[in-house]
């Protein structure tokens, strides 16, 4: 059988999906889609591709009961453009194969973040590694941006001028902030990029690199549509409870209260609270149980 082809995936192909101010996400090539992952999982009994019904619903049931190997028969190659903190989030899915630019084969281009003003929020008083909802007053905000802008200039400058002198690039580049920008390659099959995609497009991941990972749903939505549909049915938008969380259900479907205290009270009602705020979707057939001949 040849390589499969995926129309929408085509399409894609070689696009840049801008990211942030000067970042973007391309997906660079593909391989496989959801007729893989189907082939994958009706090797072992030797059954081929079904109907577009019965396909869709094995997917569902692996995806649904952690049958994940299937999932890594689909494999997608980005070529992403982000500023370097975003890239050190990013490398901590260690799930993936990348070739980065080097600072000391290449001289470093004169690119930095500047946030939008509308990014310019205060400290979170609740959560010590995020910002709050509450922003910045404006003259303030410009300010910073401004100070921002001056010092990536100084300090690019400052490098060049290095680089000019003589100084190794190795030496030069470490003076550089986190906010320049940077490129890889990155190529990572489907089961570790749906498993990125749950925790980085999640509510309370950065926006910075949550931007990043909504770009990169766009391709993987291309290449493996139907995966990509169970991915949102019972990771992105299915809520986890715990045993403690269960009983706790349990009892109120029963006209009891609760019974939690605590911070335990506080995430079982934020996640209740979660369901409520679910937009309701457009009925579906339900995906039916894989069969075996």
């Amino acid at each position: 059988m040849g390589r499969i082809i995926v129309p929408e995936a085509e399409a894609l192909l070689d696009k840049e999906i801008k990211v942030l101010d000067k970042g973007f996400v391309r997906l660079v090539d593909y391989l496989g889609g959801d007729q893989r992952i189907v082939q994958a999982a009706r090797v072992s009994y030797g059954s081929g591709t079904k109907t577009y019904r019965q396909d869709r619903g094995l997917i569902h049931y692996l995806l649904r009961n952690d049958h994940t190997s299937p999932f890594e028969q689909v494999i997608l190659t980005f070529h992403c453009k982000m500023p370097i903190f975003v890239a050190r989030q990013w490398v901590r899915h260690r799930t993936a194969r990348l070739n980065e630019i080097s600072g000391r084969y290449s001289v470093m281009k004169d690119e930095f973040y500047i946030p939008d003003a509308d990014q310019m929020r205060a400290q979170s008083t609740d959560n010590k590694q995020a910002r709050s909802e509450d922003l910045i007053d404006a003259e303030k905000t410009q300010e910073m941006l401004t100070e921002m802008e001056e010092d990536q200039k100084q300090i690019y400058r400052h490098y060049d001028e290095m680089i000019e002198a003589g100084l190794a690039r190795e030496i030069a580049r470490s003076n550089l902030p986190l906010s320049l920008y940077t490129e890889w390659y990155w190529q990572i099959d489907l089961h570790n990029l749906l498993r990125f995609l749950r925790l980085r497009m999640d509510s309370h991941a950065q926006y910075e690199i949550r931007v990043f990972a909504e770009a990169m749903a766009q391709c993987a939505k291309a290449v493996s549509p139907m995966a990509y549909e169970a991915f949102e049915e019972h990771l992105q938008y299915g809520i986890r409870f715990s045993r403690e969380e269960l009983l706790a259900l349990d009892r109120m479907l029963e006209g009891g209260e609760a019974g939690l205290e605590g911070r335990a009270a506080r995430i079982f009602s934020q996640k209740l609270e979660d369901v409520k705020a679910m937009k309701p979707i457009a009925p579906t057939e339900d995906p039916v149980p894989p069969t075996q001949d």
